[in-house]
């Protein structure tokens, strides 16, 4: 997908419920920031839902949407961020099910070494193994 310091990489991209299972994936180059995602995974966020993200993903765009779809975002502030915002850091315990999710396809062989080249058939995989977790 992108160039990198380490080589080619991809980013994964992922919306979880609160058992863990995808809500939405997306997939990006590695050298693209989190942040520039952020805003098309909270589409699948309902109202009163809770938005727990970690410092990639804190900018005002997202935090505006998420208070848009009248949702609260739970991320941490990055260290050279102006402002202050509420946050509880006994609640973002509960972001390792995004973790444990990422984990759990890493299992497959196929998306932990990226074997597929296209960018298109690597998300069809991550999606196909996704669906499998549900």
């Amino acid at each position: 997908m992108g160039r990198s310091r380490g080589g080619l990489t991809s980013k994964i991209h992922a919306l979880v419920d609160a058992e863990g299972r995808p809500v939405t994936l997306r997939l990006t180059a590695g050298q693209i920031a989190d942040c520039t995602q952020g805003e098309a995974l909270i589409e699948g966020l309902g109202e009163g839902d809770i938005l727990l993200a970690d410092k990639g993903y804190d900018s005002d765009a997202i935090r505006a949407r998420a208070k848009q779809r009248k949702a609260w975002a739970n991320i941490p502030p990055k260290a050279n961020r102006k402002g202050t915002f509420a946050f509880s850091a006994w609640l973002y315990r509960q972001r390792n099910l995004v973790e444990r999710f990422f984990n759990r396809i890493k299992h497959f062989r196929g998306i932990a070494t990226r074997y597929d080249k296209d960018p298109a058939d690597y998300l069809a995989a991550v999606k196909l193994v996704a669906a499998r977790i549900w």
